[in-house]
């Protein structure tokens, strides 16, 4: 159930926000992916990383998407993966990618005309070696292999994303690839470059690395905006952990999570300081694991995006009702959102339907940046 306070209309990018939210809870990877795009007729290469939702650009809306392995099979057409999905407009999203489909995805029209191509590595974000800057911690060096011929392992960096924060001390994240270069060739990332060889090399592992920042506020960008508040129920002695997961969030996005008002950090964590919260590193803090009930909120580049509040399960009120002080079994798959609970019985095309009515009829949300005044509230349940 959707609660608002009467108020004025959201302006135009708000509704927009608020509409994609809204579908994004019968649709939880809408909005939480990174766009591949590759100019028309042509074959880009790409490192990415797994259970990291992607979506790979194809403006031809009777588009026919195929996809080979490294292992030299056929081409075959993508309706067979379960995790692909074609988009109206013609582009693909990859839902949860795991390192098996690494490989070439391409893009064609209806008379297997190339319209764009796609080579990509999905690296092993479980595997992923983190570090941090503020304590010293050494990043991965370059390996020298001898496969047939030398080539040099090493670490491909992204730029710096983003700090989470602004106005305040915050971090930011960069990402790195595995890649793998030949004497007077062009790099590649290693899987795609070791193809149907399987020996594994303790080197060939992404990386995170965070480090300290501080920028200023942009006095431009707009202060009132939709957020969500969702009830979790609170972790108990047989279930003494949760995992929440922030909307929108990726590990390609700067996010961060406060708890009661207190920044979690990853050179807290990595200091091994954080003891009832953990960042997952596979998702580059998209998902957090609480041990204690809390007020949790997340951000999304530099945005508030949502609010869990801790609650008591039915099964407990019902059990200090009844008098017997007993703690109540409580199954792990319950304590996620109560909206997601509340959500899943709906069929999708009702669903869309009538949230995109609803997103376009919004009374005023408020979603206040870090550092503003958090003054209102929208509650979902």
């Amino acid at each position: 159930m959707l609660r608002g306070v009467p108020g004025l209309l959201l302006p135009s990018r708000s509704t927009m926000l608020a509409t994609l939210w809204l579908v994004s809870l019968s649709l939880p990877t809408v909005g939480a992916h990174i766009l591949i795009s590759c100019a028309y007729k042509s074959v880009c290469l790409r490192a990415l990383l797994t259970g990291n939702d992607v979506v790979l650009k194809c403006d031809h809306p009777k588009a026919l998407w195929y996809f080979s392995s490294i292992w030299g099979e056929d081409p075959s057409l993508l309706s067979s993966m379960p995790n692909a999905r074609r988009l109206p407009g013609g582009s693909l999203q990859l839902t949860n990618p795991q390192p098996s489909q690494t490989g070439f995805y391409h893009c064609q029209s209806n008379d297997a005309t190339l319209l764009v191509g796609y080579e990509l590595d999905f690296q092993d974000a479980s595997d992923l070696h983190i570090t941090h800057k503020g304590l010293h911690q050494k990043t991965l060096g370059n390996e020298t292999l001898h496969l047939g011929g030398q080539i040099v392992i090493f670490t491909h960096w992204e730029p710096w994303q983003d700090c989470n924060r602004c106005g305040e001390p915050g971090e930011r994240k960069r990402l790195g690839y595995c890649y793998v270069q030949e004497p007077l060739e062009k790099p590649m990332p290693c899987w795609l470059y070791l193809r149907e060889t399987n020996r594994p090399y303790s080197r060939m592992r992404p990386e995170l690395q965070v480090e300290a920042c501080h920028v200023p506020c942009d006095r431009g960008k707009e202060v009132n905006q939709p957020y969500f508040v969702f009830d979790i129920y609170q972790p108990g002695k047989l279930t003494n952990s949760m995992w929440l997961t922030c909307p929108l969030a990726s590990i390609y996005r700067p996010v961060t999570w406060e708890a009661d008002d207190t920044l979690l950090t990853w050179q807290s964590q990595l200091s091994g300081e954080a003891l009832n919260t953990f960042l997952d590193p596979s998702t580059g803090g998209r998902q957090l694991q609480v041990f204690r009930a809390a007020i949790y909120r997340c951000f999304v580049q530099q945005e508030f995006m949502a609010q869990f509040n801790p609650k008591s399960s039915p099964e407990a009120l019902e059990a200090q009702r009844d008098g017997s002080g007993a703690r109540p079994q409580v199954a792990p798959e319950i304590l996620w959102w109560k909206a997601g609970s509340v959500l899943t019985g709906l069929k999708l095309a009702l669903l869309a339907g009538t949230l995109l009515a609803l997103a376009g009829l919004m009374l005023r949300f408020c979603r206040p940046s870090q550092g503003a005044k958090r003054d209102c509230v929208v509650l979902v349940k």
